[in-house]
């Protein structure tokens, strides 16, 4: 009987002692872990959302890269780290809804391991090839895709990727095999075809929409089900003949398991309040990307989107035949 009494209040003074340290959070900087290399895409809409975020918290947000693993290994760090509220994925549809079909031993479970807490972006990919890449048109790029496919090359942010991912569901839709030169982050893999060294990317507008603009690539057709922000005279794929190619990424962030819910949604509300504001905004619609309907930025939306996402992209990936060690 005291034993039970002892335990009992035991548990009451943890879950009030919980309950303050969900209320008074976060009261030291937040670790943001982004799972490319600076520079990329994903990094570049987390330093926006970084910066307002710590004003709407009250702490600074450090974003700390960790590439590897088409985001992999940066995804299995904040997995495996103490839910205490102040280590935070921000990944995407490729972390959390293509690397569990294509890998064969990933390295986290994105259903169960993770306390997700809310979508934050949407963005469109875009088909670039290097500047003095023969074809200048979707119908040309296929053409000559077909013929050279035993020497070209596409570049990627990773094994498992988006931009990965993406350039597989256009081989097959193409019916070619181009070769895949994996890189540790796109700002390299972009960094090389600006230099000619490999053939094409499917990059997201964030970081083509520059780049497009100083004649730097050349962009083909966008990769997605609507035209992109900023891209509104380039045309789909599909527009142009190549049906289902929907390779939209969205941003999500993401804390791990055992997170108390308080927490998550103190960050959810922050995030909320980040996006929803009207210089954010404007900066995300300068890099083509664009902020998800507020009925699509909760912890319960992103805890349906993801496995319903994971089934979506498994058809296409299994299919490839493509799978990553």
């Amino acid at each position: 009987m005291a034993r039970s009494m002892v335990a009992a209040a035991i548990a009451i003074l943890l879950a009030s002692v919980g309950s303050a340290t969900a209320q008074d959070w976060p009261t030291r900087p937040i670790n943001l872990v982004v799972p490319y290399a600076a520079g990329g895409p994903v990094d570049t809409v987390a330093r926006i959302l970084a910066a307002r975020l710590g004003e709407v918290l009250g702490q600074q947000v450090v974003i700390e890269n960790v590439g590897g693993a088409g985001g992999m290994t940066g995804a299995a760090r904040v997995a495996k780290a103490p839910p205490d509220g102040y280590t935070v994925l921000l990944s995407g549809s490729a972390v959390l809804a293509i690397i569990p079909t294509l890998y064969k031993k990933p390295l986290y479970d994105p259903v169960n391991d993770f306390a997700h807490v809310a979508l934050f972006s949407d963005s469109a990919r875009v088909l670039l090839t290097r500047k003095d890449f023969p074809a200048s048109n979707l119908s040309e790029f296929v053409v000559y895709a077909k013929a050279n496919q035993a020497r070209l090359q596409y570049g990627s942010a990773g094994a498992g990727s988006g931009m990965h991912v993406c350039a597989l569901l256009l081989d097959t839709a193409m019916g070619t095999r181009i070769t895949h030169v994996p890189y540790r982050g796109s700002a390299p893999a972009m960094q090389d075809l600006i230099g000619g060294r490999i053939d094409y990317v499917a990059e997201q507008i964030s970081t083509a929409l520059p780049l497009i603009e100083g004649n730097a690539v050349k962009a083909i057709a966008t990769l997605g089900i609507d035209r992109a922000p900023g891209l509104e005279t380039l045309a789909t794929a599909q527009e142009l003949g190549l049906p289902g190619l929907d390779c939209g990424a969205w941003g999500a962030l993401s804390f791990p398991k055992g997170t108390p819910e308080a927490i998550v949604l103190r960050l959810a509300e922050a995030s909320n309040a980040a996006v929803d504001t009207p210089s954010v905004r404007e900066r995300y619609k300068g890099i083509g990307v664009t902020v998800p309907a507020p009925e699509r930025r909760t912890p319960e939306y992103l805890a349906k989107l993801v496995p319903g996402e994971i089934a979506r992209w498994a058809g296409p990936i299994k299919a490839s035949g493509v799978s990553a060690d």
